[in-house]
């Protein structure tokens, strides 16, 4: 069922081709809550109508998939926590700024930084619909139905409810790429490389939560003897996901547009990139100074680390600007004893501590 469905799908994005503004993503799903389908009252104003931020492509996919809206939205929640889990550290730190953008004008750059936003968000929305399937949410899809790995011991029985990675890869590379492919930008074009670069990032991403999904097992047998086995595929921790990003970040490589529409290497001497690793066609803002232009927030009023010389360091941090000190006044549950049966019992202590902001 779901394969002509997903064709079918396929081929309605194939008659939109004019430029949609970047102003607004599907990334705003994650901002604004979506109720379930069900939740509609027959007669009112379409769902898809009602969602920002949505490309006409992407707004035929809802009108197919409703019920995936939400899952969408789960995905794009998961993808900004982890993304600003991973630059928590950095100047740049993924920040929200509105419901709409989400992340503001520094998406219009190029950058390595909107390479990885890409990247984790595509990932998300993998992650979202494969478990959802499993789950037993989506009526479109069940659970996995991957082949039986080839080194897993014949005792072994195969065929537990795993995540549908299949599944939600392909739906995610429908939906989240369905934006890119409806644009029809000149050869060679500026446009035509950032449209290019996002959808290397996209594939990227989607590519990370397959390659980490993994065999998992349960034992069966009289007072835990494990005489038996039960294995399925298990999609790995997001965290997991959004660390192997992160390294995709450190690494990408700088592209640029060739005559014939294709991106090509910056500098030749390096190996041209995967389908898995990141790319970016321009040079990164230094995200020191407020900037409207750019979108960059700066880092005045940023926390920092006064002994540490990485990135979250006061010096770098700060940009070389000087940082203020202040104590602050810290809570925390401390001297905990168990109580039988059955609680635990803490006091709650607190401390002055000294914290550091860059000016």
């Amino acid at each position: 069922m779901a394969g002509p469905r997903l064709a079918l799908a396929a081929a309605l994005l194939c008659s939109c081709t004019s430029p949609v503004a970047d102003a607004n993503s599907w990334w705003s799903l994650a901002m604004n809550p979506i109720q379930r389908p069900e939740m509609y009252i027959i007669g009112a104003q379409p769902v898809c109508s009602q969602l920002p931020g949505l490309s006409p492509g992407q707004r035929k996919l809802c009108q197919l998939y409703q019920e995936h809206m939400v899952f969408i939205g789960e995905g794009a929640r998961s993808a900004i926590k982890e993304c600003q889990y991973q630059f928590r550290q950095r100047r740049w730190n993924c920040s929200t700024v509105d419901n709409t953008s989400v992340f503001g004008r520094v998406m219009k750059i190029g950058s390595r930084e909107t390479a990885f936003t890409y990247a984790v968000s595509a990932a998300g929305v993998v992650n979202a619909i494969s478990r959802a399937c499993r789950e037993g949410e989506l009526s479109s899809c069940g659970c996995s139905r991957a082949a039986r790995p080839k080194d897993l011991p014949r005792d072994w029985l195969w065929g537990g409810c795993g995540d549908n990675v299949d599944y939600g890869y392909r739906f995610a590379k429908e939906f989240v790429d369905a934006k890119e492919r409806e644009k029809n930008y000149v050869r060679g074009s500026e446009e035509q490389a950032r449209m290019l670069m996002n959808l290397q990032n996209n594939e990227a991403g989607r590519r990370a939560v397959y390659k980490l999904a993994d065999v998992a097992c349960k034992c069966h047998g009289v007072s835990g003897s494990c005489s038996l086995k039960t294995c399925w595929l298990q999609l790995a921790d997001f965290r997991k996901v959004g660390d192997l990003l992160k390294e995709k970040y450190d690494s990408a490589a700088a592209m640029r547009i060739s005559r014939k529409g294709k991106l090509e290497l910056v500098n030749t001497r390096f190996n041209m990139p995967t389908q898995e690793d990141l790319v970016y066609v321009d040079p990164s803002p230094d995200y020191c100074l407020r900037n409207e232009t750019t979108g960059s927030l700066g880092t005045q009023g940023r926390l920092c680390n006064k002994t540490s010389e990485g990135m979250d360091g006061c010096e770098l941090m700060c940009c070389g600007r000087g940082y203020d000190q202040f104590k602050s006044v810290q809570v925390e549950r401390c001297h905990c004893k168990f109580h039988w049966c059955c609680y635990v019992k803490c006091k709650k202590c607190t401390e002055i501590v000294d914290q550091y902001v860059c000016k």
